[in-house]
């Protein structure tokens, strides 16, 4: 019998005795070894403990230079992540996340963190969904289930040119997985803007078997009026037409009607967050030198993984309208990250220009 709790199982599965054992990374517990906590002698907190000693928070960050690459956590498996938080300063564009399974050179998680966390425009937004969470004032919370069976290491670079500090804390279960979990992926893109008349791709260049289990968007328009006529589509295993095609953005993301419940669709965007779907951020123009409308959505497939076999490839269209009640093909600001499992190995990630 598996002791290994899937995501969506866990309250049914609390009751439940498991030998497996759990750990905790942190800048208290660099190793996650058991009774490794709170033995630092040194630290970001160690002017403050100065009357204190020992024990108390000596080390309860890490500062990471410009340029530099931290590895937050290297873990021997059997085992599973099972949730991340972090607070980190700076931009959260310049700080980027990668996760490497089971001794891979190839990420499989390749993120700026506020992205990662579905806040993809430096901006604190209130995310309250069971995968994501996001509070106060930079509380950055992840659940997804991330499962390994030899090793996982994670890393953070700071790609800005000033040192950031990081407060964080990794939680984990060592475990036996079973022979058909599969690996956790998460992949950025952008582009700024996007091209007249083409689509934005969201995930492409996946081989293996798998299932899609989330969407996040950062979409910032670059013309007045309603941007999320588009249409996200799935193109699934070798497919030239796709198999799952929706009727607009905003559907996709579980709203409707431009996210504006008044009746002539007039009166503004009203942001949300639920556990499978969210529209958290609008960020409106109020400054001379802020003009532009941006937005943050995430989509979590928990419920209606979409599953594949060999391929997989994923687009939305950036559709708008103009006058006479005809679509306009958009040319605006678009970000995204794409959540997945699949089977090893990671195929090459795309070359992303890190920028704001």
């Amino acid at each position: 019998m598996s002791h290994f709790n899937g995501l969506g199982m866990h309250l049914g599965n609390l009751a439940r005795l498991s030998p497996a054992k759990t750990r905790s990374i942190s800048p208290e517990n660099f190793t996650g070894a058991k009774g490794g906590g709170g033995l630092a002698t040194a630290g970001t907190g160690a002017h403050a403990a100065r009357d204190l000693g020992p024990g108390w928070k000596l080390s309860p960050s890490v500062v990471i230079a410009a340029g530099e690459t931290f590895t937050l956590a290297d873990i021997e498996g059997p085992g599973a992540i099972q949730q991340i938080w972090m607070t980190p300063t700076g931009h959260w564009r310049f700080n980027v996340l990668r996760v490497y399974w089971d001794g891979a050179e190839q990420p499989s998680i390749e993120c700026p963190v506020g992205d990662f966390f579905a806040c993809g425009w430096g901006e604190f937004a209130q995310v309250s969904s069971l995968a994501v969470g996001v509070n106060p004032g930079s509380g950055l919370n992840c659940y997804w289930e991330m499962p390994f069976r030899r090793r996982c290491r994670i890393t953070m670079t700071n790609i800005a040119d000033v040192a950031m500090t990081l407060y964080y804390q990794i939680n984990y279960v060592l475990t036996e997985v079973p022979d058909d979990v599969a690996y956790f992926h998460a992949q950025f893109r952008r582009t700024d803007p996007t091209r007249y008349k083409d689509v934005y791709t969201i995930l492409d260049g996946v081989a293996g078997q798998g299932q899609y289990v989330g969407t996040y968007l950062a979409w910032g328009t670059n013309n007045n009026g309603w941007w999320g006529e588009g249409e996200i589509k799935f193109y699934l295993d070798g497919d030239t037409a796709p198999t799952i095609c929706g009727t607009g953005t905003e559907d996709y993301f579980c709203g409707a009607y431009n996210f504006d419940p008044s009746p002539q669709h007039n009166e503004g965007y009203v942001t949300y967050t639920g556990p499978y779907s969210g529209f958290p951020q609008v960020i409106r123009p109020n400054t001379d030198y802020r003009t532009q409308m941006r937005f943050g959505m995430y989509r979590w497939h928990i419920v209606d993984p979409i599953r594949f076999e060999q391929d997989l490839r994923v687009t939305i269209q950036v559709l708008g309208w103009r006058s006479g009640g005809r679509y306009l093909p958009l040319q605006d600001d678009i970000a995204s990250v794409a959540y997945w499992y699949q089977t090893l190995p990671t195929q090459p990630l795309p070359a992303v220009a890190w920028q704001r």
